[in-house]
């Protein structure tokens, strides 16, 4: 398929009065797509919040934790962007694994990932409720309560996703450059400076110093934070010249913030030098706000809290833009009610696919917020479960590549490593890391070891009825089975 050639709409979704629908539109280049992925892993409130988790399990092995990471995440590109070219389809997840796993596989990770990112989205609100609420109080304002911050937010991203897609991606640049110039002016002053407190280490840059600290579990916190990237298939009919935007930008984006992360991570060490690991232990949350406000401006430590809310707001945005799209493009294929995949035919956007999503996540989080009305520990339960889904996701895409190139062989513009070695790398990797993070879920969630388990279910739940329900259709609705994974077999 040229780049030029839309995904033909399928027969019986036109509309009723015999015209096709309006299609999703944009013109969006490699670096608007980017950027646009990128506020989903919100750059400011890793580097502030948790690299000094990492280093707290990694000490000055945490670097070189990023630099793996980095690795290995491109090794999962590889094999992404290659399928990403060899089924132009905008489903990402859905339809390749869809088309690599077959469609009850397919299905069930449809329903997965919009799980999961709906959970990730609610753990945005309620991350920019809580740390609203304590900034207001921290400058001598009244108490307010979390949700009332988590509602503003909620109603001002749901407005904005309605419109199209080049609106968003305004915001989510300029929210970006914000972001990083924060990150970079503190990089620049920790060199000017000298360093730290022993100047400069090649410590953190060996691979013996990771040894020394808990591999797995700062493995885990270093792959947690890269995710967003693996969003950019989804994008695909709203983006100019898909099959060289797509792939630049998935590249880019993991190239970009595993640069960021690992420089920020080894200057954050250096600043605090012999300290850092007692520095993250003790107060994670201050550790980076204390240093940029050292090592540049007092006033940088209040700007630091203020900018982890604008990139938490950045990175709702780009989710639920995602939500929409894994909605819609479930309409396309009847695997939802066909009213949600019309695309609003003056902004071009799935305004009602957005619109639901708004619904069902403010359905999620009333019960949620009137059982925890101080919504303690409730951002790191709904980012933590949301990571374990869109992870698994992840190392089933991977495997699904492989099962793909095997059945239909490497073509010419393709190559074994990207079919099949990297792919199986990254499988195995990702893989191990859902392992670690079920098997320190305490970590990830919260709480006390096995406290919340239970919340594992959600997500087993979700692809399991997925995937029940795609063997309904293929007994019942024979016709809407076969055009699953947004298909032209």
């Amino acid at each position: 398929m040229s780049d030029a050639t839309p995904y033909a709409t399928p027969p019986d979704l036109a509309a009723g009065d015999g015209e096709p629908r309006h299609r999703l539109s944009g013109r969006m280049g490699v670096s608007s797509l980017m950027l646009t992925v990128l506020a989903f892993s919100a750059p400011i409130a890793v580097v502030a919040g948790f690299i000094p988790f990492t280093i707290t399990y990694g000490g000055e092995g945490a670097t070189f934790a990023f630099i793996l990471t980095t690795v290995l995440l491109l090794l999962f590109a590889a094999g992404y962007v290659t399928m990403a070219k060899r089924i132009p389809k905008p489903g990402s997840f859905y339809a390749f694994i869809s088309a690599g796993l077959g469609k009850v596989a397919g299905l069930g990770s449809a329903l997965l990932a919009v799980v999961s990112y709906l959970l990730m989205l609610g753990g945005c609100f309620v991350f920019i409720g809580l740390t609203a609420s304590e900034l207001v109080a921290s400058m001598h304002g009244p108490h307010t309560p979390w949700w009332l911050w988590g509602v503003v937010s909620w109603l001002l991203v749901s407005v904005l996703c309605y419109f199209h897609i080049e609106l968003s991606a305004k915001i989510l640049s300029v929210a970006m450059v914000l972001e990083v110039t924060i990150a970079m002016i503190f990089n620049i002053a920790v060199v000017l400076h000298g360093g730290g407190p022993e100047g400069f280490s090649a410590t953190p840059l060996n691979p013996a110093a990771l040894g020394r600290g808990d591999v797995g579990v700062t493995m885990l916190f270093a792959i947690m934070v890269f995710l967003g990237f693996e969003a950019t298939a989804v994008f695909r009919d709203e983006v100019r010249s898909p099959d060289r935007t797509v792939p630049r930008a998935t590249y880019g984006a993991v190239l970009f913030v595993g640069t960021l992360y690992t420089v920020s991570c080894y200057l954050l060490t250096t600043a605090y030098g012999s300290g850092a690991v007692d520095a993250a232990t003790n107060d994670p949350k201050s550790m980076f706000p204390a240093a940029i406000g050292h090592f540049v401006a007092p006033f940088f430590t209040q700007l630091t809290f203020m900018m982890i809310i604008t990139s938490e707001f950045a990175a709702a945005i780009s989710v639920h833009n995602v939500v929409a799209r894994y909605v819609y493009n479930l309409g396309c294929d009847r695997a939802l009610p066909a009213f949600v995949a019309q695309v609003h035919p003056r902004h071009g956007s799935p305004a009602r696919a957005s619109t639901v999503a708004a619904v069902v996540i403010a359905l999620i989080l009333l019960p949620l917020g009137l059982s925890n009305p101080k919504g303690e520990g409730l951002d790191a339960q709904l980012f933590g479960l949301a990571t374990v889904g869109i992870l698994t996701l992840m190392a089933s895409v991977s495997a699904s590549v492989i099962v793909w190139f095997a059945r239909k062989g490497v073509g010419p513009e393709d190559n074994k490593f990207k079919c099949f070695v990297a792919p199986a790398v990254s499988t195995v990797a990702l893989g191990a890391t859902v392992a670690l993070a079920v098997w320190h879920f305490d970590l990830v969630v919260g709480g006390a070891p096995g406290q919340n388990l239970v919340l594992l279910t959600v997500l087993a739940v979700s692809a399991i009825v997925g995937a029940g329900f795609a063997l309904y259709l293929r007994s019942a609705r024979p016709r809407v089975y076969a055009g699953l994974g947004r298909s032209s077999d």
